[in-house]
């Protein structure tokens, strides 16, 4: 039975149940919900009490009523709120560890095993209690390594959210969208050092491109007006990748091929000015000898594996921008791990600054891109700026 504003025979009774801690929180929730599922179905909204002019939401936006039970006369002071909706069996503590080294005093919430139905019914539980001020401090970050569920959640969120119960929200589905922005805005610096120019109109191959990072990273690279090769073990899945991508920007800009062999890897790289390894821990996918025979374009070759067999063959994982072979630049996996590091703290805190907004791969990577860039700006004024004299 769903209880409502109605079953009350005045305003009284109405406040002195809402505020009870035990059955305010519920009675306002479903109200809540109910009010935008009919904002949803465009019907009109219910009356706070029979024969009442108004309708609900008129009634408590003109009394400015904050919905927190126990807090209608005074405003409490809120604190920072992260809630964790992984869709794991067990959630990551790398991103968890992350949000508490960045704000030591917020309240850490996590739920596992999470599913898009399950999101709504948590979302809505987590937009209501603490009333619309409440709402500005509670942060949630979607998390799992099924790339897909874990957009679906995002989707699912979005829906979710009205005025003014709106949160922040970060998706990093198990790091692939900082590690795919530390890796492209890694590309990018080298370029740029190293007198290459930026990524537009480069040529630029994503091994193991449908993967969750080789996609974002694909997706950026596009962004960045780059002719973009992913590469599958199926052509099917390079091409539904690369078909989405292109749908996406409105371009032809990105193509799909199968690699299931080195004789493979060796004609997707044959024309690549960039190389970014995007597979999976442990997984070679580009020996340093197709590198040398079929990498003969290549200006940059970028690996996100750090765990041997690492994903290009000869390429440490501390190399930063420095040649692994001549005229080769490399950067390992553990370069690309520092920046992915400070990307998503960075991402965090804008999310705990900001009152509401969808904090994913775009953001992520405008973070990364930025710090990348004023790094070299910073450089270059150094170098030019005149040399003082001491001397009187």
């Amino acid at each position: 039975m769903l209880i409502t504003s109605a079953d009350f025979s005045n305003l009284e009774d109405f406040i002195a149940v809402a505020v009870s801690f035990l059955i305010g929180v519920p009675l306002l929730t479903r109200f809540l919900r109910l009010e935008h599922n009919n904002k949803r179905a465009n019907r009109p909204s219910s009356k706070f009490f029979p024969g009442s002019k108004e309708s609900s939401w008129q009634f408590l936006n003109v009394q400015g009523f904050n919905f927190s039970a126990g807090a209608i006369l005074s405003q409490p002071q809120f604190k920072k709120v992260f809630i964790f909706l992984d869709t794991d069996k067990h959630a990551s503590p790398f991103d968890i560890l992350a949000t508490i080294d960045a704000f030591p005093e917020a309240t850490i919430m996590k739920y596992e095993n999470v599913t898009a139905e399950d999101a709504d019914k948590i979302l809505y539980d987590a937009m209501f209690p603490r009333g619309p001020e409440g709402a500005k401090h509670t942060k949630v970050f979607i998390n799992g390594r099924n790339f897909d569920l874990a957009n679906e959640i995002l989707d699912r969120a979005m829906k979710c959210m009205f005025s003014p119960f709106e949160l922040s929200v970060i998706i990093d589905p198990r790091g692939a969208y900082t590690t795919a922005s530390a890796a492209v805005a890694k590309t990018l610096k080298v370029s740029l050092e190293k007198s290459l120019g930026t990524l537009e109109n480069k040529n630029v191959t994503v091994l193991a491109g449908t993967g969750p990072v080789g996609q974002t990273a694909a997706r950026l690279y596009a962004s960045e007006k780059a002719n973009v090769l992913v590469t599958s073990r199926t052509l099917q899945k390079a091409s539904s990748v690369a078909t989405k991508i292109n749908e996406e920007f409105k371009s032809e800009t990105v193509r799909g091929v199968q690699a299931q062999t080195s004789e493979d890897v060796g004609k997707a790289i044959i024309n690549a000015e960039i190389i970014l390894s995007a597979g999976a821990a442990g997984t070679e996918l580009l020996p340093l000898a197709v590198l040398k025979e079929s990498g003969k374009k290549c200006k940059i070759v970028a690996d996100i594996n750090a765990i041997p067999p690492l994903g290009v063959a000869g390429l440490d994982s501390n190399t930063d921008g420095k040649e692994m072979m001549p005229s080769v630049f490399g950067i390992g996996a553990l370069a690309i791990g520092k920046l992915k590091n400070k990307i998503e703290v960075a991402l965090i805190k804008k999310a705990a600054e900001e009152p509401k907004g969808i904090f994913d791969y775009k953001m992520a990577y405008e973070l990364a891109k930025k710090s990348v860039t004023e790094k070299r700006e910073d450089k270059k004024t150094i170098k030019t700026e005149p040399q003082k004299s001491w001397l009187p």
